[in-house]
């Protein structure tokens, strides 16, 4: 196996520890075959000629999923497997952003959520971003992104992941 692609697979099960919380959603080939279709922009990769450095997630979805996910609702899992695919989706739940330590603070992970957003809204009318906090780095980076995007940011209030 790669060398980054291992490194990028560790930094995701040591950062999200989806093996022992069922509510975050655990992304695995069927995970992905599906967000593909919802949306080819959902899963986002840069490489560079070592592997892969960066992976970043988003969910396009629905405002009542989005709703019920802020309020606490619904799971991070359960927003995911209600979505339904090929529908009209309003909102973009900003999932998650893994850049290697020594790619971090260069725009990596803004410019690839950016794009990915922008590939979404080029067929679907976007009205939100969301996000669930998880680190003050990922929050800051979900206010950079809203910001370039000019799309208003929700927070999953009182729940860190």
């Amino acid at each position: 196996m790669n060398p980054n692609l291992q490194r990028l697979i560790q930094l995701a099960e040591s950062t999200f520890d989806v093996k022992h919380d069922p509510d975050q959603l655990a992304v695995d080939a069927t995970v992905l075959d599906r967000l593909g279709g919802i949306h080819p922009a959902t899963m986002a990769e840069e490489r560079t000629p070592d592997g892969p450095i960066a992976w970043t997630l988003v969910i396009p979805t629905t405002v009542p999923l989005m709703e019920a996910f802020l309020s606490g609702h619904l799971s991070e899992r359960q927003m995911y497997e209600a979505t339904p695919v090929k529908a009209r989706y309003q909102s973009i739940y900003l999932c998650s952003a893994m850049v290697l330590p020594e790619h971090r603070r260069q725009g990596v992970a803004r410019r690839m959520l950016s794009s990915s957003i922008q590939a979404i809204r080029g067929d679907h009318a976007i009205s939100d971003l969301f996000f669930w906090p998880f680190s003050l780095e990922g929050e800051q980076l979900a206010v950079a992104v809203a910001q370039e995007t000019g799309l208003p940011l929700h927070r999953r209030l009182g729940l860190t992941r």
